[in-house]
């Protein structure tokens, strides 16, 4: 059993930075791929970024592609979501999402998952 734990979110203004870790329990962390959701109050939880145990390929929703990084330490059983030039619009509650087999945008595909961490962006 994987657990996820979620850290990072806060308040932020528009056009300033977070950046979320997600701390995964196991030792081998390397060969999950791993995806970052967030859900507005009233919305769907959508895809925001995800990342590849292999080779570390990496996936961008649209409106975040410019401004997010997604990236991963395996040393640290981390990846993390660099958010910059935040927008009031990327308020959301922010998940991790874990599994063997990489499924891009879909989360309920994912295996393991965390609790979220809440971001909120202040215009």
């Amino acid at each position: 059993q994987v657990q996820l734990v979620e850290s990072g979110g806060g308040l932020v203004q528009a056009g300033g930075s977070l950046r979320l870790s997600c701390a995964a329990s196991r030792f081998s962390f390397s060969i999950l791929s791993m995806g970052w959701f967030r859900q507005a109050p009233g919305k769907e939880r959508d895809f925001v970024a995800g990342i590849r145990w292999s080779a570390g390929i990496t996936e961008y929703e649209d409106s975040v592609k410019a401004r997010f990084t997604i990236s991963r330490d395996n040393a640290k059983n981390t990846v993390y979501l660099q958010m910059n030039s935040l927008k009031p619009e990327d308020t959301a509650v922010y998940y991790c999402a874990a599994d063997r087999k990489y499924s891009g945008n879909v989360y309920s595909e994912y295996r393991y998952r965390g609790q979220g961490t809440q971001v909120t962006v202040s215009s």
